[in-house]
């Protein structure tokens, strides 16, 4: 078999204000990509405007100083051929573009402009309040969306982890053009921020314009950031009873923070467990009992914790059996190791998985800029296979008996089901 040689290397240059810029060449790549990411999401906000760092991703596109309008800022990307946009998370927000590599000093430009000279003018400020509500909306008309909120409010409770990053639609009518203003002041500092670079480009070319672009920035002492509360809420089921065809259901269990060193563990636990056509949830609760259509885990990892979801669609009939399928399939994970075949196969499927995801330049945009945001330090891509390559039977059960533990469980169901004792009686046991 011949050896797989590492063909993505990143340079890290950090200016003297603390911003970190990281560049890594793709040479065949016809793309470049440009990711500007700040630490913050919704989980640095007050409760009252929740939904802060989500308005304000929606804001910096809504024109500058040097482009008035969004659609000025729009049509000179798309004018170039690429595309951009931008997504919030509990503890960041991400902006990005992309275009033809000859076009990288427009990508720069139209980046740093909206980053450092929006308008945020009262005007789109409240044009987008009534688009912003909308799509709140639109995610609790959504059973699937919503069942995952209910979800989150279970798992961690009355914190900011347990709200929805988007807001309610009383948050965001409380928001103010001061509250942007204040946000952008608090967080987005250079120190704060990372920009990632990847496509057919010089890296010292890049590194030399992208430090012309936001050397001068100021600085400002950031706040302490709250860790995550221990433990669930008190009451750890949702139930919410709609008029639809299927039943939405989905299930929690706390992990452990990002950087954990049984990261790799678990993430081949996930596999087994839920990721992919031949994964146990899969073959017991859809090919085997015919339960769903769709069935799978996956996981949500955060500074200081995390956890791992399995979700299923089924009828109404269906919703404790299926939920009794997954239960057992969840404690198997703690009780039995894993055959070599199965666990074979899990790895092959989780380097495999890990590896087509890094096709595009985007993409390793949102590996190095996430990695460095978050930890500090990007890990190569040799680096991940490995550390999956060094996982054994035995890690996976350690790691499912630290997960799969009494009261570590929490469940939500949006659809036609209405027997929340029942319910919670499974998820209880």
């Amino acid at each position: 078999m011949p050896a797989v040689v590492e063909q993505t290397t990143s340079t890290i240059t950090t200016l003297d204000n603390g911003m970190r810029i990281v560049v890594t060449p793709l040479a065949h790549s016809q793309a470049v990509a440009l990711a500007l990411w700040v630490g913050v999401g919704s989980r640095g906000e007050a409760r009252e405007t929740l939904g802060l760092s989500h308005y304000l991703e929606h804001m910096l596109f809504k024109g500058t100083e040097s482009r008035p309008t969004a659609l000025e800022i729009s049509s000179a990307i798309e004018g170039a051929g690429g595309t951009l946009n931008a997504f919030t998370t509990k503890e960041a927000t991400s902006y990005w573009n992309r275009v033809p590599f000859d076009r990288f000093d427009l990508a720069l430009d139209i980046l740093t402009d909206s980053l450092r000279h929006s308008l945020l003018s009262d005007e789109e400020i409240e044009r987008e309040r009534t688009v912003i509500q909308q799509e709140i909306r639109r995610g609790l008309d959504e059973p699937a969306q919503r069942a995952d909120q209910l979800l989150d409010e279970a798992v961690y409770g009355n914190q900011p982890l347990g709200w929805d990053i988007a807001g309610d639609l009383e948050s965001v009518a409380a928001v103010r053009r001061s509250h942007l203003v204040e946000h952008i002041a608090t967080w987005y500092q250079p120190a704060n921020m990372v920009l990632a670079i990847a496509g057919n480009v010089d890296a010292d070319d890049a590194i030399r314009m992208a430090t012309e672009a936001w050397r001068d920035a100021p600085n400002a002492r950031l706040p302490e950031r709250d860790s995550a509360h221990d433990g669930m809420a008190p009451d750890r089921t949702r139930v919410e009873t709609r008029e639809i065809e299927q039943c939405n259901l989905t299930f929690g269990l706390r992990t452990f923070k990002r950087d954990d060193p049984d990261r790799y563990a678990l993430t081949l636990l996930n596999s087994v467990l839920g990721s992919g056509m031949s994964s146990r949830l899969f073959l017991e609760v859809r090919e085997r009992r015919g339960l769903a259509y769709a069935v799978g885990s996956h996981l949500a990892r955060h500074a200081d914790t995390g956890h791992l979801v399995v979700g299923a669609g089924v009828t109404q009939e269906n919703v404790l059996r299926a939920t009794d399928v997954i239960l057992t399939e969840l404690r198997r994970m703690a009780e039995e190791p894993v055959e070599s075949e199965e666990l074979e196969r899990a790895r092959a499927h989780s380097i495999g998985s890990y590896r087509l995801s890094l096709e595009t330049a985007t993409s390793h945009t949102f590996r190095t800029g996430d990695d460095l945001l978050h930890e500090g330090r990007i890990r190569s891509i040799e680096e991940v296979v490995e550390g999956l390559g060094a996982v054994s039977s035995d890690d996976i059960l350690r790691v499912a008996q630290r997960v799969v533990t009494p009261g570590n469980l929490a469940a939500a169901v949006v659809g036609p089901y209405d027997d929340s004792a029942a319910f919670e009686a499974r998820v209880a046991s």
